[in-house]
């Protein structure tokens, strides 16, 4: 394993919404000491922990699922997920385990196939040497080469929530009767919570491709999502509320709730958020970096601050592990996506990151 110390481009700029308050940074946490998990993986792209400590680990392309020791080592093969369709951004994408793991062995995992993505429940053996399809959760999410979205978070309120992305469609970002460019939430089992704004999976609308879903210790909802050509956006989430797409981006354009943070793309394209320390995490793929967004439930609290700038290329998944440190996930072998970088012998990568309380 190696180990370094993070420290923010001094280069780096933060980029602030236009017209937006700014204030002091709150104190927390930020990364203290990195170390290397696990190497040669094929990319990755979701991942979530199990009760044990351990953690799955999804390949895109391969549509396999690999198991990483709670302290790192070699990434066991699990089993394959049938179905996945490979395009441009599409394949195996986001995991998350039961909140029931322990006795009902299932995952969940967003699949982009053909003629439509969906959601499926996996079960796992109890020797972790093979896995099952049991059911399809969620179906007729629109496909598309790009713009899957693909990110699945269990909340706090139980139920299961997932980005999806407009498939290149721009119209189905605002249709309350599409799947595509939302944030949805449904109970494990498929049905629909009945405290949904309209009585169907859609929770909120009008996203452009949302990449990342995190809860606040408060329960505050947040999504990442990529703009297109201005601005890239960390958002509130609240129940039927529309986003704006694709009459505006980020502080830009007509119509929608504004972001609580907007990145310029070439300083972000984000994918995986975490909260942890006050402030939302989020990894960057074509900014090759990992923001600190300071928040205190829906209120911003303090401007970005920017970490692991270009040392170790695009990051993918981060997530809070049962110890308080990040889990990232490089994303270097994956060049068919948001600024590609060469992959370094290694790659891609699972970087442990401690949090330490900020001087």
């Amino acid at each position: 394993m190696v180990a370094c110390s993070p420290s923010p481009d001094p280069a780096a700029t933060a980029p602030t919404v236009p017209n937006a308050p700014t204030a002091p940074t709150a104190a927390g946490l930020v990364p203290g000491q990195v170390t290397e998990l696990a190497r040669g993986l094929h990319m990755p792209w979701g991942l979530t922990f199990l009760p044990d400590g351990s953690a799955l680990v999804s390949g895109r392309v391969s549509g396999e699922i690999r198991r990483i020791p709670a302290a790192g080592g070699e990434a066991a093969l699990v089993g394959s997920v049938p179905g996945a369709t490979q395009s441009a951004e599409g394949g195996l994408l986001g995991l998350a385990a039961s909140p029931a793991f322990e006795s009902d062995r299932t995952v969940f995992a967003y699949v982009s196939s053909s003629p439509a993505n969906r959601v499926v429940a996996l079960r796992v053996a109890e020797d972790f040497r093979s896995l099952h399809q049991e059911r399809v959760v969620l179906d007729g999410i629109g496909t598309g080469n790009r713009h899957h979205g693909g990110r699945l978070q269990f909340g706090p309120d139980g139920n299961l929530w997932i980005g999806t992305g407009d498939a290149f469609d721009t119209a189905t970002a605002p249709n309350r009767d599409s799947l595509n460019g939302k944030v949805l939430r449904i109970r494990p089992d498929g049905t629909v919570p009945p405290d949904n704004p309209f009585g169907t999976p859609v929770f909120s609308t009008g996203h452009r491709n949302v990449q990342g879903i995190a809860f606040g210790e408060d329960g505050t909802a947040y999504a990442a999502e990529l703009g297109l050509n201005a601005w890239d956006e960390l958002n509130v989430l609240r129940a039927g509320a529309d986003y704006g797409w694709p009459g505006s981006e980020g502080p830009d354009g007509q119509g929608g709730e504004r972001p609580i943070f907007a990145l310029r793309p070439t300083e972000a394209s984000p994918s995986g958020i975490a909260y942890a320390g006050g402030a939302v995490w989020v990894a960057c793929l074509r900014g090759q970096r990992l923001w600190r967004l300071p928040v205190d439930g829906s209120t911003r609290t303090g401007d970005p601050t920017p970490y692991l700038v270009q040392q170790y290329g695009r990051l993918r998944a981060v997530h809070v592990a049962p110890d308080g440190a990040l889990w990232i996930t490089t994303s270097n072998t994956d060049r068919t996506t948001l600024g590609g970088v060469a992959p370094k012998n290694g790659d891609d990568r699972l970087l442990r990151v401690e949090l330490v309380p900020a001087r």
